[in-house]
């Protein structure tokens, strides 16, 4: 397995709209190990391809407390969603903010899993939370984007002068 480099906003790849993973196979297969090992090494509880710059529509997260349970998910669609809950949210391309965003409570997804067999998931709570954030990635969409412009170019500017730091 390999680390893999996260994207950090305002990268414009973030921006990307990912694609359907047409056959799960071997390269699929390594992708999800390699996020999920990238996320682990992160410390972040989700992640989607997007954000490691592989445009396909996979995304892997664990919330359990002892991140021992990570879950795949590729070619995510939900099914059905309801209530509202706002909850604070930060993201592994955009280290160091976090803020508030509302979603839906309940979720129920229909995804394919690791070894391309279909399934569904019912999620309320982090995991919900988790998989709404991830699938918006697959959208080319980030969390700053649910905040007020204000915000979000405070962020934007602050992210712009820490990467100007380090060279990138």
């Amino acid at each position: 397995m390999s680390i893999l480099t996260i994207l950090e906003f305002p990268d414009k790849r973030l921006r990307t709209v990912a694609s359907e993973v047409e056959q799960v196979d071997a390269g699929i297969k390594k992708l999800v190990d390699d996020m999920i090992e990238t996320m682990y090494s992160a410390k972040g509880v989700g992640l989607a391809a997007t954000q490691v710059n592989v445009h396909k529509r996979v995304i892997v997260m664990d919330v359990s407390e002892n991140k021992d349970n990570p879950i795949c998910l590729i070619n995510p669609q939900i099914v059905a969603r309801d209530g509202v809950e706002e909850s604070e949210e930060g993201c592994l391309s955009v280290p160091g903010f976090f803020e508030k965003v509302s979603r839906a409570e309940h979720i129920k997804v229909k995804a394919l899993d690791r070894n391309g067999d279909s399934f569904e998931l019912e999620a309320r709570d982090l995991l919900a939370v988790c998989i709404q954030h991830e699938m918006d990635h697959l959208e080319g969409k980030l969390f700053v984007d649910y905040l007020s412009p204000f915000k979000r170019n405070r962020i934007k500017a602050k992210l712009d002068k820490i990467h100007r730091s380090q060279g990138a």
